[in-house]
């Protein structure tokens, strides 16, 4: 049965499709910018503008969907970016659901404050005192409030759906409650239920320009060391009404996926993070790896272990290749 092509396709249990990969992209002020990120090859800040164009190549490459992060022009220590009517991503979505060549892309907001907060954490710090001796707590009723009153916003920009990311406890129940509460009752929840204070984020901090300074993300996101606990957090975020959860990293917590797989019948996907595509670019641009053939090994891991979507900086090679 392994003979030909035809027989391995024929009985070949995981499958990938273009329309389960999801493209994330990078939203910038300004017009005509396409600024390379250095550590993640083919990646770009774009101006909306310039994300229009990248948008047109996903949907015409038939992939599920957008994934929007926005890096606004000044942060504070109110994340005012991530919520006022004109932000970047929320000008961007109502640019992408002008255009009627993209209505088959599924618009994803995440919903964070790190790319909008002047210290880069995820949620509102108090801090006492000043250098190597200050100590500083995140205020995570504050945070949520805020996150809530973002998803909001995007919600009303156009976002198909709403993903919360920073960890933060009780926000998916507050976040549903405000989309209610303000007519959006019926735009879903993609939480990242289960994100773990992982070494691969790198490259994504230098493209969402959102390394902490000062600190670090232990204190909310979760030890990489606990498989019950990230089932607690996955139990816990859908009985606070997320319609759907997004584990993160993605292979490095096969283990996790599985597992969360098992347990609970509802949509989930896995997002390859930015430390895991970068690291296999570099393989790939030594020789040390063949480049189609491990990024699709790559991503039908993730799809095997029970991933129904895959947030991809891959998305559009892999979909190439599949089409």
């Amino acid at each position: 049965m392994r003979r030909t092509e035809a027989l391995r396709s024929l009985v070949r249990e995981t499958h990938l499709r273009p329309e389960a990969l999801i493209y994330p992209l990078f939203l910038v002020p300004g017009e005509g910018i396409r600024k390379p990120i250095s550590s993640m090859p083919g990646c770009f800040n774009l101006s909306i503008d310039e994300a229009l164009k990248e948008a047109a190549e996903c949907a015409r490459l038939g992939l599920g969907g957008l994934l929007l992060f926005g890096l606004p022009a000044e942060k504070d220590e109110q994340a005012t970016g991530a919520w006022e009517e004109h932000g970047i991503v929320q000008n961007g979505l109502r640019a992408f659901k002008a255009d009627s060549a993209l209505k088959n892309l599924v618009l994803i907001a995440d919903v964070c404050l790190c790319e909008y907060t002047s210290h880069g954490h995820c949620g509102i710090v108090a801090r006492d005192g000043e250098g190597v001796d200050a100590t500083y707590e995140i205020k995570n009723d504050e945070s949520v409030s805020l996150l809530a009153k973002t998803s909001a916003s995007l919600a009303a920009a156009g976002a198909d759906i709403i993903a919360p990311s920073d960890m933060m406890d009780g926000r998916v129940q507050a976040i549903r409650t405000e989309l209610d509460r303000v007519g959006f009752d019926q735009t879903p929840i993609m939480s990242y239920a289960a994100k773990f204070a992982s070494a691969f984020y790198g490259p994504f901090r230098e493209a969402a320009d959102s390394t902490p300074q000062f600190g670090d993300r232990r204190s909310y996101q979760m030890d990489g060391a606990n498989l019950r606990e990230a089932m607690r957090e996955v139990e816990q975020d859908l009985q606070e009404g997320a319609d759907m959860i997004l584990m993160k990293p993605a292979m490095p917590y096969l283990d996790v996926l599985q597992e969360a797989r098992r347990r609970f019948d509802i949509p989930m996907g896995a997002y390859q993070v930015s430390g895991e595509f970068s690291m296999l670019h570099a393989a790939f641009e030594r020789g040390w790896l063949e480049r189609d053939r491990a990024m699709l090994e790559s991503l039908v891991s993730i799809r095997r272990a029970g991933a129904d979507f895959i947030v991809t900086y891959f998305a559009k090679d892999a979909a190439s290749l599949l089409r």
